[in-house]
């Protein structure tokens, strides 16, 4: 795959097509297996109020990208409210944690880091000013819901925030400080904290415990301490369960969805947390998304149940059902309250070409993992090794995350070339630089392409798989090498859909696809790409001009 030369052929095609924009599609029903995730960092994404920029007396001292920027829950919606994700064909929203984090800034060895990615909690009950507040959690939601889009809030089980002077450790009944962990197996990878000063919450406790007096003084500052105990009350004794650690958590996690209607959750460092807590999580906020979907029937998407994907560190599609947490200790996450699995192997597998990739992993979901799914990425917000990280094939990396068997994880930027590095960065930061809208609203030209015109190709391919289910849940079947062409098909609860698939074909030209055995002679059929339609002929589609990519389904 000549990514250059593919990058060009595309962007001549887009401005080769002198005809009216073609309308968005109509969508099939929704799934996850299929959805199209975008992930970002809220602090990083845009910037709606620049009136909460620095918080709780933060400072803008952070080492290069470790500081807060900017973003905030506001910025979200406002882009949600002008189609932009519509545009994309996203169908689900992943935001990183919204609670309150940490107030100071530490150092451990990397230069001054804040919380701006949501990961080092203070208060997981209050949304972190430097977001925004209750009232823009709701707002960012319903305004999703609106569009159709569903919203996953990222949840932390394992850990709180980094001590500081002003953020103190919790009492030693709910966090352990050390040892730190070591990886050899599960006791090793879930009793012991991540790195140095990270505490690690006491998830395997059966202690009943009291709630840490820093927030016990947090609460009555805020005069919400009564309020929070009634409810801490009402919900031990509606379940029965004991007040440990893990608990509370469940509790306070749930609340979101009780609260806001978040769809789903994407559980954080899943390996490092006792496999069954996420099971009891899973029905703790399965009966919150139920109680929200009864008291707002007009804002809910349909009756999903409430969704789980899993960030278990190196996953790969093919383990399976089976992750080894060391020394021959397999934990099937599957069983323990997920739906999906994060696939960490896809930026390595898509290095083995169009084919190889996307036969394999139809393979393997809709055989071993059947009714089940990952959600494949190739750039991330820790992930040091991406696919592309100077951006070198947008173009390609669009065909296999959004062509491939699997829902699909779309990290903020890499629809618009974001460049995965920054001059005085160090380790992960490079990831985490703000948003490249500049370079939309400019169509910034780079070697061999225009960002704007890169966001179209990301585009047409994310509303081509909105339209069609069959693209990341259908059985994948080969139909020509040349050019490489594919079908997908799918039967499945009472949805069918079939799509026919041609990749690096000589854009401009007219071009017959083969489509025998997927679609009929006599079916009038259409390209996604340009919009053009054709009527099936001895086992062939026929289109006047094309683009590199073609995309047929049925008209």
């Amino acid at each position: 795959m000549k990514s250059t030369a593919l990058a060009i052929s595309v962007a001549l095609a887009l401005g080769a097509m002198a005809q009216p924009a073609v309308a968005a599609p109509a969508a099939q029903p929704f799934m996850w297996e299929n959805a199209t995730v975008y992930f970002l960092l809220t602090d990083r994404f845009n910037n709606g109020d620049r009136k909460n920029d620095l918080a709780y007396g933060r400072k803008a001292d952070g080492a290069p990208m470790r500081g807060y920027l900017g973003g905030d829950l506001a910025g979200i919606t406002a882009k949600i409210r002008e189609g932009y994700f519509d545009k994309l064909g996203v169908t689900a929203i992943w935001i990183t944690p919204p609670v309150e984090q940490i107030h100071e800034g530490t150092d451990e060895g990397t230069g001054k880091s804040y919380g701006f990615h949501g990961y080092w909690a203070k208060d997981f009950t209050k949304v972190d000013a430097n977001l925004g507040t209750e009232a823009d959690v709701r707002k960012l939601v319903d305004t999703a819901h609106a569009h159709g889009i569903r919203v996953l809030l990222d949840v932390v089980m394992n850990h709180t925030g980094p001590v500081t002077q002003t953020d103190t450790a919790w009492p030693e009944d709910w966090v352990r400080t050390g040892p730190v962990c070591t990886y050899k197996d599960a006791v090793t990878t879930i009793q012991c904290t991540l790195v140095k000063n990270l505490p690690d919450i006491r998830t395997d406790s059966v202690k009943p415990v009291a709630l840490p007096p820093q927030l016990v003084a947090k609460w009555k500052k805020e005069g919400r301490y009564e309020r929070e105990v009634k409810e801490l009350d009402e919900f031990f004794k509606r379940t029965g369960y004991p007040r440990t650690p893990r608990y509370y958590l469940m509790k306070w996690h749930a609340d979101w969805v009780r609260k806001y209607g978040f769809d789903g959750f994407r559980g954080d460092t899943v390996k490092h947390t006792e496999p069954e807590v996420w099971l009891e999580l899973k029905k703790v906020a399965g009966d919150a998304f139920e109680d929200w979907k009864r008291a707002n029937p007009k804002k809910k998407l349909g009756d999903d149940k409430f969704f789980m994907t899993s960030e278990v560190y190196n996953y790969a599609i093919g383990h399976g059902r089976k992750f080894d947490m060391g020394g021959a200790n397999y934990v099937d996450f599957l069983a323990n309250g997920f739906d999906n699995m994060i696939n960490f192997s896809f930026k390595e597998d898509a290095k083995l070409g169009y084919e190889k990739l996307f036969s394999s992993y139809s393979d393997q979901l809709n055989g071993p993992m059947k009714g089940y799914s990952v959600l494949n990425y190739l750039s991330s917000h820790d992930d040091g090794a991406p696919f592309d990280a100077m951006r070198a094939k947008p173009y390609e990396s669009a065909n296999l995350l959004l062509l491939a068997p699997g829902a699909a994880q779309v990290y903020y930027g890499d629809e618009a070339a974001r460049v995965l590095k920054h001059e005085g960065a160090q380790g992960d930061a490079h990831l985490r630089t703000f948003m490249n809208w500049q370079d939309l609203a400019s169509n910034a030209q780079r070697d061999g392409y225009r960002v704007a015109d890169v966001q179209k190709h990301w585009a047409l391919l994310g509303q081509f798989r909105k339209a069609h289910p069959a693209v990341g849940g259908g059985v994948h079947r080969k139909l020509a090498d040349s050019p490489y062409t594919f079908a997908r098909t799918l039967e499945r609860n009472g949805v069918k859909d079939k799509v026919v698939v041609a990749l690096d074909v000589a854009a401009g030209k007219p071009a017959a696809i083969p489509v025998a055995g997927v679609f009929a002679d006599g079916d009038k059929v259409r390209d996604h790409y340009t919009g053009k339609t054709a009527v099936v002929s001895n086992g062939r589609a026929q289109f006047d001009g094309v683009g590199s990519v073609v995309l047929i389904g049925q008209q």
